[in-house]
Order: structure tokens, then sequence, then C-alpha cells
């Protein structure tokens, strides 16, 4: 469960926040195993990583970010960032008013050449957009690319019973854990019985099938950040290559070897 925290302790943030411009970007670096803990914004934010994968947590899902994905969140959304490893993250902070063209729910989305260059340029611009690049043009090209990037289906519901949150980490962590609900029950410290009947009250899911979304999710990000589809699989528990490239393309609707430029 994600502790609350403001923005009364990051005032850091604050020129990224006030700044009297539609679009500003945000570059910083993250050593491996950064939390930041449950926070808002009071602008809408496009979170982008040059390097690394986020996990992003909601109220309601836990989204997976990887080099070739943004992660779209609207104004006011409390959220939490996790980075298993270093990252390099290039967000863009849009002012309220200018963001409501964009999604109007959190949302994973594929980011194309041209929106990666554009949020490069903005976070060189700075707060203050100095230099020759225009501001407004910058803004709308990068509202039009998010509006119609496809949408990338990298989130798995929250588990909000703590019970649950327990097995899950155990999972993340490793995705590739062999064990079963009867063996995970002890760390659960609950009955297999339960835990089955609290995935499906908290995530509308089965156990095997939230497993076997968070392992083509964690999947999905190893192979976009250059891992091969084979290594990927093993990585996350498929003995067999055929029946992960199935399970992938159903979830994803291309092959694992397209994913690395999707």
């Amino acid at each position: 469960m994600m502790s609350h925290s403001g923005q009364r302790d990051r005032p850091w943030l604050r020129p990224f926040e006030q700044a009297p411009h539609n679009l500003v970007g945000y570059a910083a670096d993250y050593p491996a195993g950064h939390y930041t803990g449950r926070h808002t914004h009071p602008r809408a934010q496009l979170l982008y990583a040059i390097a690394g994968v986020m996990r992003v947590e909601t109220d309601h899902a836990l989204f997976i970010v990887p080099p070739t994905t943004a992660l779209w969140l609207p104004a006011q959304e409390p959220h939490a960032v996790q980075m298993p490893d270093t990252l390099q993250m290039r967000a863009l902070f849009l002012r309220e008013s200018v963001a409501r063209s964009g999604p109007g729910a959190v949302a994973v989305i594929a980011v194309s050449g041209l929106l990666r260059e554009l949020i490069l340029a903005a976070c060189d611009a700075g707060v203050a957009w100095s230099g020759r690049l225009p501001e407004r043009p910058v803004a709308a090209l990068v509202l039009h690319e998010i509006r119609r990037a496809a949408t990338r289906p990298m989130s798995l519901p929250a588990c909000r019973d703590p019970r649950l949150a327990r097995l899950a980490a155990v999972l993340l962590a490793n995705p590739a854990d062999p064990r079963d609900l009867p063996d995970l029950a002890e760390i659960a410290g609950a009955s297999p019985r339960t835990l089955a009947r609290l995935f499906r009250r908290d995530t509308g899911m089965s156990f095997q099938q939230w497993r076997r979304q968070l392992r083509l999710t964690e999947a999905f990000a190893r192979i976009a950040q250059g891992e091969t589809p084979a290594r990927a699989a093993a990585a996350v528990g498929y003995a067999s290559g055929p029946a992960f490239g199935a399970a992938f393309r159903a979830a994803f609707g291309t092959t694992p070897g397209r994913a690395g430029s999707a």
C-alpha cells in the first residue's frame, strides 16, 4: 500500500509545476531501488525513461513502463514510482487546461520517434524555455502525438488486500517463481481458498490469470530494453518458446520479436 505524500516535501519540483508554460520538460536520473512514495501533481505528466523501467502504482493498478513506452498521468492522480534498476527519467509536465485534450485516464502509450525527440527537446529547453525552441508548437505536437499513440496493456490490477500485496511483492521480485497458491499461502498469511477468493475480489482475475499477465508484462519490458525473446521468456518462467510466443501475441497483438521496436 502506498503511503501518502504531497508535494510539500518536493520543493525542487515547484518550478516545473508553476512555470508559466503549457509544457515543461523534467530530466532526472535515479539509483536502483529508488521509490518516490505516494504523491500527486497539479499538472498532468507524461512519464518517460530513456533507460530503465518504471513501476508506477496508482490506486487501481500497477503500470510497468519500459523505454519504448510512456505513462500518461492526469493532473491530481495519486501515484508512486519505483525504479528496480537505475533509471534516466525524461518527463513532461503539462498545464491542466492544455492536458484536457489528452487521455482522460492513466494509460501506457507507445512512444513514436517524433514524440521521443519532442520530449528530449523539452527537457533540454528547461523551465525557462531558453534558446530558440518555440514552446507552443512543441506542446501542440506533443499532444498530437499522445492522442494518436497506440495504448499498451502494460498494467496489473492492484492487490489491495495486505495478504495479496505480500504475495504480489514476492512474484514481482521473481516472476519465474513456480510456486502455486498452496505453496505461497504461508507467505501471504491466508489459506489458498481465501487467496483465490481475494484475487477474484480485488483484481477481477484468477491467480493464474494475474500471474500470466505479470510474466508477460515483465517479458515485454525486458525485450523493450534489448533482451532477446528467448532470454526474456526464460527469465519470467516460460520453458516453452512456442507457448510464450502464443501467450505474448494474445496479450499484446504483436510477436515477441517485434516488441523491442513496438
